[in-house]
Parts: C-alpha cells; structure tokens; sequence
C-alpha cells in the first residue's frame, strides 16, 4: 500500500475567493467597509436573523455579547466542559466565573439536567456549544432557563433587566448551516457566534460573527451599533460613515477594543457563502458516506451521528471512538496514522485538563462524562479535498491497527 499524505483541516479557496479578493484590493477599499456589510447582510439572510455583527474572531463575538449584557464581576456563566478554551476564557477576560458542567452521557454536548444544578442566582449567561457542528439541546435549555426565573437576579437599567431571564449565547463556532427543529442555527438561542477560522467550514481566514434572534424587548438597530461601538474602540463613527463629505469629525463615547472584520475577510467570506451549501457541505456529505461505507463494519469503532429526529449538523468534524479504549491506546492509533502519512486531531482536551482551569480550581473527576468522551476520540479528515481512495486507505489502516 503505497503511502499517502492527507492532511487534517486545509482550507478550501477556489478561484472565486481569489477573485473577489482582488477585487476587493483594487477597490482601494481593505478595511470594514462595503463587503463587510455585504457578508453581514447575506449572514442574516442565510440565517434568517434581523441584524448580525462581523468581528475578527468568534471569540471576540462572544465577548462583546457579555459585555453588551454587562457581565463583570460577581456574575456566573455556565458552559460545557467539553470545548475549547475560548468558551470560557471569554467569561475570565470580564471578571466572571466559568461554571463548568459536563456532557449528557455518550454524547459530545452539554446536558441541560447539569445546567439546570448549575444555576443560582449570580448565574447571568449560559454558552452551550455545537460540538462538531451537532446543535444541543436547546428546548431542554430554554425549559431550564424558564424553570429558573425565580432565581434570576438582574443588574438594574441592563439588557439582562430587558431580557428578563438568563441570556441564552450559543457558541455555535462549528455549526454554521445546522439545523435544530427545521430552524436555522442562529435563529434559535437569543445570541449566536460563528467562527470563520480557516479550519471551519466556511472560512474568511480569521473572523467571526454574532448574530441575535427578533426579541420585541430589543431593538436590533440599537444592539447593532451598541456591538459596532463595543468592536471599534467606541468611536461612534466607521470609517464608512466619515467618507461623508465634511464628516470626519468622530467622538469617542466609551473605551472600546478593536476587533472589525476587514473587507479581504469579508471577500473571503462571501465568496465560500456562495458556495456553501451546494459545493462545501455537498461534497462533505458525500464524504461520509464513503466514510460510513469503508468503517461501517469496523466493530470496534463508534462513528458520529449527523442528523436525529430534531437536529442536523453542520458537518463540520468527523469525530470517531475507538470503543473501550483509553487515552494511551487512542494516542497510539493517531501516531500510527500519522505514520502513514494521515493527519488527524483530537476534539477536544476537556477544559479541567488545561492548566489555566486547573489553577482556577476544576478538576476532571468532577467531570466524568466529559473524560470518556475525550479519552477514546479521534477526528478524522473530512475537506473538501479527500477522495474516496484516501478514506480507503484511511479505513485500511484503522483495520491494521485496531486487529
């Protein structure tokens, strides 16, 4: 068997990506302007949201939803302790406590019974996150939530005052195009955030977005340029708005950060938009079913859901478990792999396990669900530049190891 190199996550620009983002370098426009607004625009109405937000990053966007709803010091948030860090660093960089809870049993998402523990009355935010590009549970989140209003302890003259309950913000950094009950995620929790880094499936290099659902205690116009003025130093001018003739004069109305998306993201983001149902997730469905096809009758592998009676996924991650294997074994089977020349990743180490949370405190024995989860998972390659002849080879080669 002759080795092959297939690599994990590379990005997928084809010529229409290249041509809009010369076009965007001739404009003589590459900072936030008019193709910002543009992918913000077709965001929404790919999403079906009133208004959404471009920032430089998805974390950025949830950071600037917690501070929009004045989380600070004092304040808990929930979210999973399966994820990535920036879940939860977003909560430590405004003076908050992460609350950790684990996952439901045998599944990679959080479980709402946990949250529902969680809560007291300091609890202000919950960010659960699409793991994989999988929507949780979000009605069983929302039951939660409602079952916990008498708990809720609002700052006063606040978005946490309007909203009247605990905001809802879904880290849905992977499941750009999910679907939970027919809707579109981003429709669904109160708040959104995407990432747009350039191993997700629709990538304008580095960015994200937030975006919000209609609520009649909002009015979006003013959370737009609330978010605007918390992205951009609190300058309540954009460099569009003082391209008006004599408009130049600006003022800074509070200490905001710096975190707009450009127009060459945004070209980027435009472009793979166009494409994303019909040649990006297209192409990654066939791939699984190549995938299902050649490990299906691998009995010691579990291989990942995609779609249940009320959610579908984005399809962003092929995440196997090598059954009653522990993490040594599963690490094992990676460097075999690689070996051969096949890339993969492990999504994700528990945030107990990192030394920021543990010198806060966590400790994985408390998180049971999340570790088995963790010890036996590997992600396999799933871009749109793997053929069937590599998830052959890949299947051969976890046939090898494995008996």
């Amino acid at each position: 068997m002759e080795k092959r190199k297939i690599l994990f996550s590379p990005p997928d620009i084809s010529q229409a990506e290249i041509d809009e983002v010369v076009d965007t370098l001739k404009s003589g426009w590459i900072t936030t302007g008019p193709k910002t607004k543009l992918f913000e625009t077709k965001l929404s109405e790919y999403c079906g949201t009133p208004k959404t937000v471009c920032l430089n990053s998805a974390t950025a966007a949830m950071e600037l939803v917690l501070r929009l709803f004045d989380i600070g010091p004092g304040d808990e948030v929930i979210t999973s302790a399966y994820t990535y860090t920036a879940s939860a660093s977003v909560i430590l960089h405004c003076g908050a406590t992460p609350v950790l809870v684990d996952v439901k049993p045998g599944e990679f998402n959080i479980d709402p019974k946990k949250i529902e523990e969680a809560i007291t009355e300091r609890t202000k935010v919950i960010i659960p996150v699409d793991i994989g590009g999988m929507p949780v549970d979000f009605d069983e989140i929302f039951e939660v939530i409602e079952r916990s209003k008498d708990k809720f302890n609002p700052k006063k003259g606040t978005y946490q005052e309007k909203l009247g309950r605990v905001l809802l913000l879904s880290d849905a950094a992977h499941s750009l195009g999910a679907k939970y009950k027919g809707k579109m995620i981003g429709n669904i929790a109160d708040f959104t955030s995407f990432s747009f880094h350039a191993v997700k499936n629709l990538t304008t290099a580095e960015g994200g977005a937030i975006t919000w659902k209609e609520n009649s205690n909002f009015d979006n116009e003013e959370i737009y340029k609330e978010i605007m003025l918390l992205a951009l130093h609190g300058q309540n001018k954009d460099a569009l708005a003082k391209l008006k003739p004599g408009a130049w004069e600006y003022d800074i109305v509070m200490p905001g950060y710096k975190c707009n998306m450009t127009d060459i993201n945004a070209a980027i983001g435009l472009a793979q938009l166009k494409r994303y149902d019909s040649e990006i997730l297209a192409k990654k469905e066939q791939i699984i079913k190549w995938y299902e096809e050649n490990l299906g009758d691998i009995k010691d592998l579990e291989l990942p859901k995609f779609e249940t009676m009320n959610r579908k996924s984005s399809l962003h991650l092929y995440m196997i478990r090598v059954k009653g294997a522990d993490s040594k074994k599963r690490n094992e089977i990676i460097q075999k792999l690689a070996e051969k020349g096949v890339s993969t990743n492990v999504h994700f180490q528990p945030l107990p396990l990192l030394t920021v949370y543990k010198n806060i405190g966590l400790k994985i024995e408390d998180y049971p669900e999340a570790y088995k989860m963790h010890e036996n998972q590997i992600s396999l390659p799933l871009h749109n530049f793997v053929s069937e002849e590599d998830v052959r080879y890949i299947a051969t080669i976890l046939k090898e190891v494995l008996n």
